[in-house]
């Protein structure tokens, strides 16, 4: 008899290790980028904060964080159905994203360990703080009998090679929206502990301050080579890379709004929190802000969150590939529309309030 309720619909490799999501736009991607030219950069302009950031590193305050203790000894059971495809989804989008984390950091450590001594051992302390999130969102996997084999996904991915300058924004961004995400989930389930259906959210405080100092990083990073910030080309690099992070995130969460359910949480409502939240805090180091309190921001991302409906129906619908073509065609155009009409709406200066107490 097949046993759906511990594994519910998810292909195996073989037994308990589960096929990896196949990779879309919205997928968790793997990078690489120029090491030499990395090596090269000149620090020296904000080196004291570098320098107190890896001592932060050097601390590890989380070096004991992250123990399974007795709350995990039970069986999950109780975790059933979609809830459980949703949960297991949400385990490995997380890990695999931290895993990519780990990955990049790891190689930029090994690189630039001759060339440059001190961001070499920054990404190697950043990379050890990604694996531990890695492994441990990996063994929350296997109380649901199934696991990812994390060689595989570092040989099969395909990884996107950005330049180090893109490397810091998407980066940066990832790091401290990570922070919001975690955050805002660990401080509704702590006033909601009926929600908290399983114990990782537990280990989300404390979690998210690691989020926050590798975005630190990367903020001290940019700040030590100002030509990243403050030409034109930056104001537009910053305006691509916001859009693209809060657009990914908003079009995966609510089309997995159930997820959210399950904790209490509205997805939608959750969304438009941490966009807000990440983009005043990206508006400490980047030239500007996107204007996400206009309600046309988030009415242009439900349109293509209706594309996306569309879109999917239309593949599982059994239609020949090329009538599909014809089909997709001009949901792809609005979708595009959208994306271009959400990137032309007239930003925020940040820069006058740059130093500021917020």
């Amino acid at each position: 008899m097949v046993d759906s309720l511990k594994k519910p619909g998810f292909e195996e490799m073989r037994p308990g290790v589960k096929v990896p999501s196949k990779e879309t736009l919205l997928t968790p991607r793997f990078y690489t980028t120029d090491f030499d030219e990395m090596a090269r950069m000149d620090i020296s302009v904000n080196e004291d904060e570098l320098r107190a950031i890896l001592e932060e590193f050097r601390v590890d305050y989380n070096r004991h964080h992250f123990v399974r203790d007795a709350q995990f000894e039970k069986s999950w059971d109780s975790i059933d159905g979609e809830t459980r495809q949703l949960f297991v989804e949400f385990l490995e989008r997380s890990c695999t994203a931290e895993f990519s984390g780990f990955l990049l950091y790891k190689e930029l450590g090994r690189r630039l360990k001759d060339k440059s001594p001190l961001l070499a051992e920054c990404f190697n302390l950043m990379s050890r703080d990604e694996a531990r999130h890695a492994g441990f969102l990996n063994k929350a996997m296997s109380d649901f009998n199934l696991s990812l084999d994390l060689g595989f996904l570092t040989k099969s991915r395909s990884y996107t090679f950005f330049k180090p300058k893109f490397i810091f924004y998407a980066t940066y961004l990832s790091e401290k929206i990570g922070y919001w995400r975690y955050i805002t989930i660990y401080r509704h389930l702590e006033s909601h502990p009926e929600d908290r259906i399983y114990p990782i959210f537990n280990f989300f405080e404390n979690w998210c301050q690691d989020e926050n100092r590798h975005g630190d990083f990367f903020d001290a990073i940019m700040r030590a080579q100002p030509q990243m910030l403050n030409d034109w080309k930056a104001k537009l690099w910053s305006r691509f890379f916001l859009l693209s992070v809060f657009a990914t995130m908003y079009l995966n969460d609510i089309q997995r709004k159930d997820f959210y359910a399950s904790l209490g949480l509205d997805a939608r409502e959750y969304d438009i929190h941490v966009i807000k939240k990440t983009n005043e805090t990206a508006g400490r180091v980047f030239p500007l802000m996107l204007d996400v309190e206009n309600p046309e921001f988030y009415q242009r991302l439900d349109v293509c969150v209706k594309n996306n409906e569309k879109l999917t129906a239309i593949s599982n619908s059994g239609t020949p590939k090329f009538l599909q073509f014809f089909q997709k065609a001009p949901i792809y155009l609005s979708h595009g529309w959208q994306l271009l009409k959400l990137y032309l709406m007239k930003p925020i200066d940040a820069v006058p309030a740059h130093g500021q107490a917020r």
